[in-house]
């Protein structure tokens, strides 16, 4: 095991990562930009050190400024947490150059998986099937088109290199896929250095459904189980919850095992997830993409299976062999996350940084939040607007939601505004109280609401 870890992330994560440290009795060291100087992830690690100011940029994906960190601490590893370099191959290199051990995958890895098309490929391979699309990039708009007339509309273009919504367009027609060609290809280029897209099928109200993996370095993969993210807006995730309405024993087992085979193929190694998207029309799975790092939301699975995978990913990539078997892995009960976010959902979901005055954070029975925030602390207006992660288990799904309603009662944070409410809406939701959700959910969520203010 490690004797001092690194930490280059902030926030709820960071603070995570300390926890599980200290428990594994290995000292963290945390790294902080200027404007994060108070937060508790700089006050619980044992060391601190200051790399840079405000924007990420300058701190955060300022990779010499961390490797500087991490030599002048002498630490043996560094967890990116989820964000910033988390799934940057170039930084995971830098580090084995350095004697660094990176915890996570492999640049090899993460490169692979990063290459959507690629993946797509190393997938399909293995046995899971593919959304109908393009074999290779989209670079011209007569390929484009070629390409739409041959699965038919309507199509989504997405970014080889990217995730997150950002270089992606659905389209019905062919005016409107040659006018969003280049809007995407160059919103690609802006966000991942990368102006390559390609184009998919674009399945008309899925699920999405995500499978999370873990593997040592001695050839032992499992999976455990999977988790239900439909509820998403621009394709940000807001809720998620394990086990999935649709997901029964059998299914379940099928995609643990066609997931397997395929990340067993490229000799993965870490934590990871598979996500799929289910088309309730044909009741059909599709590969989509993999995600190389732990999920923001990994402690849906932690609730149901018992299993700690931050400790679990730090064990592995000190090369300690998994004690866990598939065969003891079974998902108990119902959970489910609400992501709280610093946001006015009345306003377009406008981020709303500030000086928190008061905070209550709930508890009891079943309840769970991983928060870095506190009474007096400001929240910054240069990172991403999610303050709280509000988890909680119930025998039940049912059960899971009657404890999910009760805490969001409890859950203070004023004078900012957060999410709060739009949850307690969705909790109260008729379709999501039946599973009947698709990730458009959101979308006709508000556009309910806004007839109904008319």
């Amino acid at each position: 095991m490690f004797s001092k870890i690194l930490i280059a992330n902030r926030g709820e994560i960071a603070l995570r990562i300390i926890r599980a440290c200290r428990e594994l009795g290995v000292r963290t060291v945390s790294v902080y930009s200027e404007a994060d100087k108070d937060s508790l992830h700089v006050r619980f690690a044992d060391e601190a050190i200051c790399i840079g100011k405000a924007p990420s940029s300058s701190s955060y994906l300022n990779i010499p400024a961390i490797i500087s960190a991490a030599e002048i601490t002498d630490v043996e590893a560094i967890h990116p947490g989820y964000g910033f370099l988390a799934e940057n191959p170039h930084f995971a290199e830098i580090c084995e150059s350095c004697q660094i051990t990176f915890i996570g995958p492999t640049s090899e890895n993460i490169r692979l998986m990063g290459d959507k098309m690629t993946a797509r490929t190393t997938m399909q391979k293995s046995g899971l099937p593919i959304v109908p699309g393009s074999t290779s990039t989209i670079k011209t708009k007569e390929e484009a088109l070629k390409t739409a007339k041959s699965i038919g509309y309507p199509v989504i273009i997405k970014a080889a290199a990217g995730g997150g919504g950002k270089g992606m367009r659905i389209c019905h027609n062919d005016i409107r896929l040659i006018s969003s060609l280049m809007t995407a290809q160059a919103e690609a280029e802006a966000n991942f250095g990368n102006p390559n897209v390609y184009i998919e099928k674009y399945i008309e109200k899925p699920r999405h459904i995500e499978i999370q993996i873990l593997a040592d370095k001695h050839g032992k993969a499992l999976h455990l189980g999977e988790r239900d993210c439909s509820i998403q807006r621009r394709h940000q995730k807001l809720l998620e919850e394990s086990p999935s309405p649709v997901v029964d024993h059998k299914l379940r087992k099928r995609l643990g095992e066609l997931v397997l085979k395929g990340i067993k193929s490229i000799n993965y190694v870490g934590v990871g997830t598979v996500e799929l998207l289910f088309d309730s029309k044909n009741n059909h799975f599709y590969f989509m993409e993999m995600n190389t790092r732990i999920q923001v939301e990994h402690p849906v699975t932690e609730m149901v299976t018992g299993i700690d995978l931050i400790k679990e990913q730090i064990r592995v990539a000190a090369g300690e062999r998994l004690k866990i078997h598939q065969e003891d892995i079974r998902l108990h009960g119902a959970s489910i996350e609400c992501r709280i976010n610093a946001e006015d959902y009345e306003n377009n979901f406008l981020p709303s940084p500030g000086k928190i005055d008061f905070c209550m954070l709930p508890g009891g029975p079943g309840v769970r939040v991983d928060t870095h925030i506190y009474p007096g602390y400001t929240i910054s207006p240069y990172y991403d607007s999610l303050v709280a992660k509000l988890i909680v288990h119930g025998n039940t799904r049912q059960e899971a939601i009657k404890t999910m309603q009760r805490a969001l009662n409890e859950f203070t944070i004023e004078p900012i505004k957060t999410t709060i409410p739009f949850h307690q809406r969705i909790m109260e939701n008729t379709d999501f109280l039946k599973g009947d959700v698709s990730t458009h959910f959101v979308q006709e969520l508000l556009k309910d609401e806004s007839k109904g203010e008319e």
